[in-house]
């Protein structure tokens, strides 16, 4: 369009009007809508519902008043704003789930930690709560500034006086344009500590002001995990520290746990936590929850999540925290606006600010108090003139035609203001009495006092301070409550579930369809050699335990297959059964494919460089690899070793590198060699020939020989015997070695050789499910070409057979059937092979079978 003379069209740039106009509203939003000011911690509608409240006279020692009056006022003279966000925001000021100290007394339904709305503002009544009093006490007084309201026509506080450290208390949350707010609540008490020590030293470090303000304090309590987070934030402003629910794991009657949520981080919607634990457990992405209930009340919050009898709670738990928002992280960012500007503040910072703003009120307030006591002194100044000259004063104004003329004659011949002159004329005739005379003396001499002591506190610094101590130290002694949230030392970065988890020696066993459980040690009473044994577990009639091993609740289980690949698992992650019951299938456990079956298990505590993983597969292959080529396996596991057609997997040892190991087999033979015989190989290696078998033979075990040790084996009919390792020489790997028992049919071919001390107990498990304790010193100890003697008795009508054989610690009780402890049970020897043991009865299992 042409531009004619008389136009007011003018050419401007858009792109430079758009990056203005938004640079406006931008600043805007920032400092007057989504920040709060770092004197009194508000938001300009936050300030403004308080402020409306306290002109409309709705404090809190007033009836209350319906909030939708509340609210009218508020954006009728000073918020220019929806209504439904001034009384959501007031509404959030009346939770006592979101405000740690309530500014709005709300009566009526203003919402639940459940996320349920409040009721319409025409339902509820809203008064000023008590604290909110003390952010505009002594607002009247001159110490703080006003400005124009949007339309010119009210005033409205630029600050609150705030007699107490707000911004930190109660925190705040604010999304600007370009940055956002994220002020965490505090205790009341710990901040204004805080700032007292500020006071009483500007230099103190804020490692210093962590031992009197520790972290956070959330209206609804919860555990904050470390204090690595806090620290940071406090010192820079920024920082993220995570929060737990608080919660308890109690013990039903029938043995199983339950889980109970006592309190949940802050901002936590209770039903969507709720509805989300129930979706993970319908998708079964977490398992062994039975039942989930929300049992809270008026009296407090209690969330009930059933544990199954087999599932472990604490493991639950921490799957809950990794999943739900039994844990959150809260991201700390001090932003608050300083003299107009957004500026992120330390914590020292925030109470330095705030220490300043109440000296500028408490000045001020002195000011204002000052001129008040002047103004009166200098009436009753002219009050005093006027009575010590009584008579004349009548006289003056009794001839005096007006009372402008009276007031000019009485400031000509007293020599008095105008203020003075008016005053004498406005007093009244009793005022003249004597008692009268002395209450005016009085109250002059009385304002003297005032004056010079506000004049000496506007002198003084320290007592300026003093003041405001002396202030804070009342607020806290009338508002100070508990802490709510716990801080527990140690952050949790990279936890893991054994963290939560009792360290404790366990029994683990997986028999030979598939069924592994855990257990602990003590489950098990040590008897003497030849006993019947107890029931060890509960199995079907083609089942029996096949492998066995202690270890710990904290350890990593290897478990390697027949096709030479490995899985893990934590101990802790292995369900814990009862003793005669199965357990669950390993499957469900490992990612095991059909026709694949573990047949080696190996506990690891730690993966290190110099330790190594010696495999001897039943063909008579050995590898050596090192331990740390293992610490990352898939959850569908790894090629622990490459086999040979027809082959499978024996043996797993863990060795340091330097020992020397020893093969046996089926058939009675032994080889001894240094393992570093077999070079290290990488993973996936096939290895070398650790022993040549004879046609039919096969290998049985493998060991990690000390020289200490003694070689003791087991065959299928329960005989047993010690042999010292000396009778064992080394030879050259890949040799046929030597003989290490003489198999008849009477004891049957070897089904495990093991490298013992003598200071441990063996665990013996036959295919019938029955297992028997055996302290290994009271094993005899005879040469290499012997059969052994009797360890257990077999029943041989039954077709039973030794399935598993393994080394536990040494326990020191032992007992009998009867239950008497130290008490032997007769047993047999080598030479008087036909004479059968007197066995025990077998114990009665503890608990139902499952």
């Amino acid at each position: 369009m042409a531009e004619t003379p008389n136009s007011q069209i003018k050419e401007i740039n858009i792109s430079q009007e758009m990056k203005s106009s938004f640079l406006d509203y931008a600043m805007s939003v920032i400092v007057s809508r989504a920040l709060p000011d770092v004197r009194d911690g508000l938001k300009p509608v936050h300030r403004r519902i308080l402020y409306a409240m306290h002109d409309l006279g709705i404090h809190a020692d007033k009836p209350y008043k319906k909030s939708a009056r509340i609210v009218g006022d508020v954006i009728g003279k000073y918020h220019p704003h929806g209504d439904s966000a001034v009384y959501e925001t007031m509404v959030r000021m009346a939770q006592d789930f979101n405000y740690r100290y309530m500014l709005v007394d709300g009566h009526g339904n203003f919402g639940s930690v459940d996320g349920d709305a409040a009721a319409a503002m025409r339902y509820t009544e809203s008064r000023m709560s008590k604290i909110s009093m003390e952010l505009l006490r002594d607002i009247n007084k001159d110490t703080i500034d006003y400005q124009d309201n949007y339309d010119g026509e009210e005033k409205e506080p630029v600050v609150l006086p705030a007699r107490f450290p707000n911004l930190l208390v109660n925190g705040t949350t604010g999304i600007a344009v370009g940055m956002a707010t994220n002020i965490p609540p505090h205790q009341l008490g710990e901040v204004i500590d805080g700032v007292l020590a500020v006071s009483h030293d500007p230099e103190i470090t804020t490692q210093e002001l962590m031992e009197i303000i520790p972290g956070p304090d959330f209206p609804t309590g919860g555990i904050i995990l470390g204090r690595s987070g806090i620290r940071k934030a406090y010192e820079t402003g920024r920082g993220s520290i995570t929060i737990r629910a608080k919660v308890e794991i109690e013990q039903k009657s029938n043995g199983k746990e339950v889980i109970i949520v006592n309190e949940l981080p802050y901002q936590v919607n209770k039903a969507k936590l709720i509805e989300k634990i129930a979706e993970l457990a319908r998708d079964k992405k977490i398992d062994g929850i039975t039942d989930l209930r929300d049992e809270s009340d008026r009296r407090g919050m209690r969330i009930v999540i059933e544990v199954r009898k087999d599932a472990n709670a604490n493991v639950l738990l921490n799957n809950l925290y990794k999943q739900t928002a039994l844990q959150t992280s809260f991201g700390i960012n001090t932003l608050a606006l300083v003299d107009g500007q957004p500026k992120v503040l330390s914590l020292k910072q925030c109470l330095i600010y705030y220490l300043d703003h109440q000296r500028v009120v408490i000045r001020r307030r002195t000011e204002f108090e000052l001129r008040k006591a002047e103004a009166r002194a200098h009436i009753l100044e002219g009050l005093r003139i006027a009575l010590d000259n009584l008579d004349a004063v009548i006289t003056l104004i009794r001839n005096s035609q007006t009372t402008d003329i009276a007031r000019e004659g009485l400031m000509r011949e007293f020599n008095l203001s105008e203020k003075q002159a008016q005053a004498i004329l406005d007093m009244r005739l009793q005022r003249l009495t004597g008692l009268e005379r002395e209450k005016i003396e009085d109250e002059y001499q009385s304002l003297m006092k005032l004056i010079s002591e506000l004049k000496a506190i506007l002198a003084d610094e320290e007592k300026i301070l003093e003041i405001i101590r002396g202030e804070l130290l009342e607020i806290k002694e009338r508002f100070n409550d508990k802490r709510r949230t716990e801080i527990q030392a140690g952050g949790i970065e990279n936890i893991e579930d054994e963290d939560l988890i009792p360290r404790e020696n366990i029994v683990i066993t997986l028999t030979h369809n598939g069924y592994v459980k855990r257990l602990p040690v003590s489950t098990y009473r040590a008897q003497k050699r030849g006993g019947r044994g107890i029931q060890g577990m509960g199995t079907n009639e083609d089942d029996f335990v096949e492998h066995l091993i202690t270890t710990s609740t904290h350890d990593t289980i290897l478990f390697f297959t027949n096709k030479g690949k490995v899985y893990r698992s934590k101990g802790y992650e292995i369900p814990e059964f009862s003793r005669t019951a199965k357990g669950i299938p390993i499957i469900n456990l490992l990612g095991i494919e059909k026709g694949e079956w573990v047949n080696a298990i190996i506990p690891v505590e730690e993966f290190v460089d110099d330790w190594f993983l010696f495999f001897t597969t039943k063909e008579g292959i050995s590898k050596r690899s090192p331990l740390s080529s293992f610490a990352h396996i898939r959850n569908n596991g790894l090629i622990a070793l490459s086999l040979r057609e027809g082959d499978e997997l024996i043996s797993v040892r863990m060795t340091d590198g330097s020992k020397d190991m020893i093969i046996g087999t089926k058939n009675g033979m032994l080889i001894r060699f240094p393992e570093t015989d077999v070079r290290s190989m990488g993973r996936t290696a096939t290895g070398v020939k650790g022993i040549t078998l004879d046609h039919g033979d096969e290998v049985v075990g493998m060991e990690v020989l000390e020289e200490d040790n003694d070689v003791l084996i087991v065959t299928q009919n329960g005989y047993g015997k010690r042999t010292p390792a000396a009778e064992y020489r080394i030879q050259g790997r890949g040799g046929k070695g030597i003989k290490t028992c003489h198999v008849t049919e009477k004891n049957g071919n070897l089904v495990s050789m093991r490298a013992v001390t003598g200071e441990e107990d063996l665990m013996l498990i036959t295919t019938g499910g029955v297992l028997i304790r055996i302290d290994v010193a009271g094993i005899a100890r005879i040469g290499r070409n012997t059969q052994g003697v009797k360890l257990i008795s077999i029943k041989e009508n039954e077709n039973e057979f030794v399935a598993t054989v393994a080394k536990v610690e040494k326990e020191e009780a032992v007992e009998n059937e009867s239950g008497s402890e130290g008490e032997e049970t007769p047993s047999v020897n080598e030479e008087n092979s036909q004479e059968e043991t007197i066995s025990s009865e077998e114990i009665a299992p503890e608990g139902d079978e499952e």
